[in-house]
């Protein structure tokens, strides 16, 4: 069976809410310095995605357009990234759908989303011995890397290990 790896990323730093229609809050400049860190550290532990699931929201979009500058400086191809209104209005559900529609040649995703979503599916994914004391609340700018040797189709609770965490800071 062929190893996955899904990366769970919450958006960096955004403005704080206002009177602007939340789904345009933009990144601050220590959001956009930490976006560019969160994809250092990608290129770093050579973790580059072969598709990127974005939420639609401007602080989502930003964070991954950030991050993508760092990962463009290694040698292989930009991955396919697809903006997903569901990952902005959607929840743990939603996440879990659109995994499970990944095509089985992808090794890699990415999903650029936002909390509560993004620290309940990386908490969910470990399984249950896994799971006690670890601390799967993600910052902002905030990675979980969960691996398995399951097909996407199979994404399901407790079907994926935590194996790395960071918090991107620039």
């Amino acid at each position: 069976m062929t190893s996955r790896t899904l990366i769970l990323l919450r958006h960096a730093k955004a403005e704080t809410p206002g009177d602007f229609d939340d789904y345009d809050r933009a990144l601050i400049p220590r959001g956009e310095s930490d976006a560019g860190a969160a994809g250092s550290w990608l290129a770093d532990e050579k973790l580059h995605p072969d598709l990127v699931i974005c939420s639609s929201a401007k602080r989502t979009r930003q964070t991954w357009q950030a991050a993508s500058l760092t990962l463009a400086h290694d040698s292989r191809p930009a991955p396919e990234v697809r903006y997903e209104e569901d990952l902005y209005w959607g929840g743990r559900t939603e996440v879990f759908d659109l995994l499970r529609a990944v095509p089985d040649e992808i090794r890699t995703v990415l999903i650029v989303g936002h909390n509560p979503t993004m620290s309940e599916v990386s908490a969910l994914l470990m399984p249950d011995e896994q799971f006690t004391g670890v601390i799967t609340e993600l910052k902002t700018a905030g990675l979980a890397v969960h691996t398995a040797d399951i097909p996407w189709a199979q994404a399901e609770p407790g079907a994926m290990p935590l194996v790395r965490q960071h918090t991107a800071r620039g």
